[in-house]
């Protein structure tokens, strides 16, 4: 049984008819919370079946759903888009039956077109989607992956860029929209995420566990756009980033009890995107470190 309700050690699992006796199978791993995640659309997955299987999967462990996720982009027009959106509904309005109040994902852009140009768009969507959610009592909360996107042109998603998330929440001021951050993200892109997390921890309402290392001797050699990788994403406190102060400045800067959870593929810290091993030692030895950071 948990004993504390700060800052938990997750994992993120695939929403789908497997879900509960996946959980049920990692749940002796010591993992605290969950986020269910969708890639583009729910599909006919019953959300409210969802909902008790999870409900009984749980049952006596102290372990919550920290949050839904749906992957995808909301703001284009095409079939599966206009999908992605109403997903983003239909988690919005079913999040009380998983216990959560928060709901995440990406924000979508325009595709192929600079950040600025998707602001408009932005605003429209989420504008909706905001005042939807707080009609519920949820929190929006936005991943900060670039998904291989730039400022200039991408497919998925905007909130990769600090100015970029300054013009978003002023595009729609709301105290329920947030971050869902990952201090990687901001690495790959040289950015110092404790710095980063000391100025925008007020609006971030989740947190993926992920690190990296830079090689700054490539990057002097070669640069960023050369043939040599310059970054690797790696397990929490095995990259460069001090993992005491994450803990520190999120816990200073919430105003909100917070859930720290990232996508179990075998390795877990606050739990990291990539699968590095897949064998129950390597997840265990993981969440254990990261659990003796908090």
């Amino acid at each position: 049984m948990i004993d504390h309700q700060d800052i938990r050690v997750g994992t993120m699992v695939k929403g789908n008819t497997t879900t509960a006796d996946y959980i049920r199978q990692i749940l002796p791993h010591g993992f605290e919370c969950f986020e269910v995640m969708f890639w583009q659309t729910i599909g006919d997955v019953d959300l409210e079946r969802l909902a008790d299987e999870l409900k009984g999967a749980l049952d006596g462990s102290g372990a919550i759903i920290s949050a839904l996720n749906i992957f995808g982009n909301p703001l284009e027009t095409k079939d599966v888009d206009l999908e992605t959106l109403a997903c983003w509904e239909r988690l919005i309005d079913n999040a009380h039956l998983f216990g959560t109040d928060l709901v995440a994902g990406f924000t979508g852009r325009l595709r192929g077109k600079p950040i600025n140009e998707s602001i408009p768009r932005f605003k429209d969507v989420f504008g909706e989607l905001t005042k939807r959610a707080a009609d519920k009592g949820v929190r929006l909360a936005f991943e900060n992956c670039d998904m291989g996107g730039t400022w200039k042109t991408g497919d998925f998603n905007i909130a990769h860029n600090p100015s970029a998330w300054k013009m978003m929440f002023d595009a729609v001021p709301a105290d329920n929209l947030g971050l869902e951050w990952e201090p990687c993200h901001q690495m790959v892109s040289l950015i110092d995420p404790v710095a980063q997390l000391r100025e925008w921890a007020p609006k971030v309402f989740h947190v993926h566990g992920k690190d990296a290392t830079i090689m700054w001797d490539e990057i002097r050699k070669h640069g960023v756009h050369g043939p040599k990788p310059f970054a690797y994403h790696r397990t929490p406190g095995f990259g460069d980033t001090d993992w005491r102060d994450i803990f520190m400045f999120a816990q200073k800067g919430r105003d909100h009890e917070g859930n720290s959870t990232g996508w179990l593929s075998g390795v877990c810290g606050w739990v990291v995107h990539r699968c590095v091993r897949r064998d129950t030692m390597a997840r265990r030895r993981r969440h254990r470190s990261s659990r003796a950071l908090v």
